[in-house]
């Protein structure tokens, strides 16, 4: 296979589509937030009766549309780069990127659903497919993440205890402004653009959250492993409670507030429990990337 410029290597090009994956859904939460998801005239994929949108609301929505066809035709090279260069990638990287692939045209067809309201198509909007809709998304996100992850392995500047305090640092930081962005917070009034903060923020902190638990099984830290896996668990639930799948009562704000009051003690107490550790352990290689 022909190779390109230097500078383009799959490791970036899916670090670049992972990064366009978030946006697509902080975006996706803007536009449902502000109500501009039917603001195309319940239509998908025209808009206003035709190609192009005829107000502010519908270009939003038009927008949040070209952004996920573009980010789609991403995701499909990616996945046609993976198994053309299967040689110098791993096999879970390859399978990560393909089934992202896959859940793509399904997560095209429940964000159709979402917009168009007992309109076009028959169902329209309900919670069992605003929840799939983001469930289908975040699980997109989680795939790219872990693509990007495997392979950037063996091309890493950071020995692997640098790279988990750095993931443990990011997740944590991440968790406190997701905290604040949140709809537990009093402060927070959950507007349009803090629920979009707050996904793209909680995105971070996941992503950072999983590399930490791969890299603190590769030093063979086993806790401060199970604290940062469990509190990317607990966040994943704090995002589906931000998302108005549930009526969202007391009792559920309770529990959301208490995902994240874990969700930071873990992280907290697997940073803390880092700093005894000594930077003695050799780099770990999981596999090698294309370039």
């Amino acid at each position: 296979m022909p190779r390109g410029p230097e500078w383009l290597s799959f490791r970036r090009y899916a670090a670049f589509t992972t990064g366009m994956a978030l946006t697509l859904i902080s975006l996706g939460i803007y536009t449902a937030a502000t109500g501009s998801g039917l603001a195309c005239a319940q239509q998908w994929p025209l808009c206003d009766g035709g190609v192009l949108p005829q107000s502010i609301p519908s270009f939003v929505e038009w927008f949040h549309r070209l952004w996920a066809m573009i980010t789609g035709f991403f995701i499909l090279g990616g996945a046609v780069w993976a198994w053309l260069a299967r040689d110098r990638l791993s096999r879970r990287a390859r399978h990560a990127v393909t089934l992202a692939t896959v859940l793509t045209p399904l997560q095209a067809v429940f964000g159709a659903i979402t917009v168009t309201l007992n309109g076009a198509i028959p169902g329209g909007y309900s919670a069992p497919v605003h929840a799939a809709h983001f469930l289908t998304g975040f699980s997109i996100f989680a795939l790219l993440s872990y693509t990007t992850l495997l392979a950037y392995e063996g091309q890493f500047s950071r020995d692997t205890l640098g790279r988990s305090r750095l993931a443990v640092g990011v997740g944590s930081v991440g968790l406190l402004l997701a905290w604040v962005f949140s709809r537990i917070d009093p402060v927070s009034s959950y507007a349009p653009v803090e629920q979009a903060a707050f996904f793209a923020v909680s995105l971070v902190a996941f992503a950072a959250l999983v590399a930490a638990t791969r890299w603190l099984g590769a030093l063979g830290e086993l806790v401060p492993r199970a604290a940062t896996g469990a509190a990317a668990v607990l966040l994943f639930v704090g995002m589906v409670l931000g998302r108005d799948i549930i009526l969202y009562t007391t009792g559920v704000r309770f529990v959301n507030w208490l995902a994240f009051a874990l969700a930071v003690a873990l992280t907290v107490g697997a940073a803390w429990t880092l700093r005894g550790v000594e930077s003695d352990v050799a780099e770990s290689a999981y596999g090698s990337t294309d370039d």
